[in-house]
């Protein structure tokens, strides 16, 4: 049985081959890509970039929680305002349970962004003059005035969107959506049944609708839109471009006409808004919930102050009287539609309730932006840090030296007392670093990671726990060779306890890495995920690398014969006399057996 066993153990000692093939395959593969990718330098981060990094705390004085729905609704909207402020590269996200961390690269107004992040959202509803399917979603032939059966009910991120047209009618209205809508084909009807959203003013939008051109806007009372110039951005605005959505209608004033862009389904509307009726700040509640009574599900119920139900009767009662687009208001929050119902009738009462294909989280997400103003919850500023440009490239700079010396360091130290057995460790540290920087360039597009100055200190620390893996082997191996092993198998002999003490060692770094990455947030996760891909890389390299290299240098001349130069000189390592096997003679020939011989 023992034979077998050792055929088995020779065969995979003489292909270490396979286990240096599929790491060069893995790196291969990798850089490929990342070359593919286009993402060629890892991202850096604010601190070696340069920019603002602001910090933001949520405080749940708003009568709800702060958990993690509220929280990623927060991080969807203080993305997109980030975003319109023409920022691509801007970057919101939650660290630990209530904070939040929003980083913008520089070029960007500091100032407007700190501003911006954590203010209430900007709520209004305004009559729609036209509305029609932008850039992909567009029609051969689109018209200015969308037929009463394809009248848009857009939806953002947070809200559901439906291709089709909504309702918005007082609670007590007994007539159904689908009898009182203008649209024949009801694919997902919604219906807003609306007792009073929040009327600002009466607008009552004059462009009659068109059968194939886009209606011109007639500017409101306060005179401030130029009725030729917002026709032109109108017919230019191409929805399906970012750029374009992000621009629409900045700084206009809720007095002036303007325009905008809708999600709906997975295409785009743009729409030309009229003066805005109501302000966001006149809603008084909004919440989520369930209808036990009817087919409807979930649907939002909303209730205003007396200024706000009296202007939204003005507004509904007015816009009863168009028809469609125009009997439809647009709820506009941060400059985007985010829902246009439909009116029949004027709507009183205080009082409105959203109904349709909503789940759960739908509902939950637009009683959030109808009551707080898209924000669940309010924001404490905690700290906001700005780096110039010239300061992080003195920061990337300082790191990148700290990381040179180390290296150096470690190399000398290797050169001088291990000799020969250095060239391995060079060769194994990089190929770690090699494998290091592709995965940290693929990681930035893939999951945002940024190399900020505490991962490149996790870097410097990877060097020093790379090198004392393969010391610890090294060590085994001279151990065998003062037994009095050749180096073949005291190659093979030094491993297990070698891969033992290499394991148990980076088991306790991952360990300490994993803990401190969870139990900390900000720049410090940085050094900890950096801490803990190294670490992981450090047992990949030493298993598919470092140990097959070592078989095959025991192989040759000037390792194998022990070569002063090799570092693995048993003189020099004060080795025993070579083990060596001898046979005795059988028979009577062979004399007496030596008690101590046996």
């Amino acid at each position: 049985m023992a034979a077998p066993k050792k055929g088995r153990s020779a065969s995979a000692q003489s292909k270490p081959g396979r286990s240096l093939a599929l790491i060069l395959i893995a790196i291969v593969a990798l850089t490929g890509g990342m070359f593919a990718s286009g993402h060629t330098t890892p991202r850096l981060g604010i601190d070696l970039a340069g920019g603002t990094s602001i910090t933001l705390k949520a405080k749940a004085d708003q009568g709800s929680a702060v958990n993690k729905a509220n929280m990623d609704t927060a991080v969807e909207i203080m993305n997109r305002r980030v975003n319109g402020l023409g920022v691509s590269e801007a970057e919101v996200q939650t660290q630990g349970t209530d904070n939040i961390i929003v980083n913008i690269p520089r070029g960007t107004n500091s100032k407007e962004a700190q501003q911006q992040v954590g203010t209430t959202a900007k709520l209004y509803f305004r009559p729609v003059l036209a509305s029609e399917p932008s850039g992909a979603a567009a029609s051969p032939s689109p018209s200015g005035s969308p037929t009463a059966g394809s009248s848009p009910k857009p939806g953002s991120s947070s809200s559901p969107s439906a291709s089709s047209s909504q309702k918005a009618s007082s609670p007590s209205s007994s007539s159904p959506s689908s009898s009182t809508s203008p649209t024949g084909s009801a694919t997902t009807q919604g219906r807003v049944v609306t007792d009073a959203l929040k009327a600002g003013s009466s607008p009552s939008p004059s462009a009659t609708p068109t059968g194939g051109s886009s209606p011109k806007p007639t500017p409101s009372a306060s005179g401030g839109t130029d009725t030729a110039k917002l026709q032109a951005a109108y017919t230019a605005l191409d929805c399906s471009n970012p750029d374009d959505r992000a621009k629409a209608g900045n700084n206009a004033k809720p007095g002036d006409s303007t325009i905008a862009c809708g999600k709906v389904g997975k295409g785009y509307y743009k729409y030309l808004l009229g003066p805005a009726g109501v302000d966001g700040t006149e809603v008084k509640k909004a919440q989520a919930v369930f209808d036990t009574q009817g087919a409807s599900g979930w649907q939002v119920q909303m209730t205003f102050n007396s200024t706000g139900a009296k202007k939204f009767a003005d507004i509904t009662g007015e816009l009863a009287k168009n028809q469609a687009p125009q009997n439809e208001f647009g709820i506009v929050l941060d400059g985007e539609v985010v829902s246009s119902p439909y009116v029949s009738l004027a709507i009183t009462g205080g009082q409105a309730e959203i109904s349709g294909s909503f789940t759960q989280q739908d509902a939950q997400s637009l009683a959030n932006m109808l009551s707080y103003g898209a924000l669940p919850l309010s924001f404490q500023e905690q700290s906001v840090t700005t780096v110039t440009a010239a300061l992080g490239g003195q920061q990337l700079h300082a790191g990148l030296l700290a990381g040179a010396i180390g290296l150096a360091l470690v190399v000398l130290y290797l050169v001088v007392y291990y000799r020969g057995l250095s060239l391995v460790a060079m060769a194994s540290l990089l190929v770690s670093a090699i494998l290091t920087y592709v995965i940290m360039s693929l990681l930035g597009p893939a999951i945002h990671f940024a190399l900020n100055l505490p991962a490149v200190c996790g870097a410097i620390v990877a060097i020093g726990i790379t090198a004392d893996s393969f010391i610890v082997y090294f060590e085994r191996i001279r151990d065998e060779i003062r037994e009095g092993r050749s180096l073949r198998p005291a190659v093979e002999r030094a491993w297990p306890r070698a891969r033992r003490t290499v394991l148990v060692s980076d088991f306790v770094s991952f360990l300490a890495a994993a803990v401190l990455f969870i139990v900390t947030v900000g720049k410090v996760q940085g050094f900890a995920f950096t801490l803990g891909l190294t670490t992981v890389l450090d047992v990949v390299v030493v298993f598919l690398f470092t140990k097959p290299l070592m078989t095959l240098l025991a192989r040759r001349k000037f390792f194998g014969n022990g070569h002063k130069w090799s570092g693995l000189d048993p003189k020099s390592l004060g080795g025993k006399p070579p083990l060596r096997r001898t046979r005795r003679p059988a028979g009577p020939a062979a004399g007496p057996v030596d008690p101590k011989e046996a």
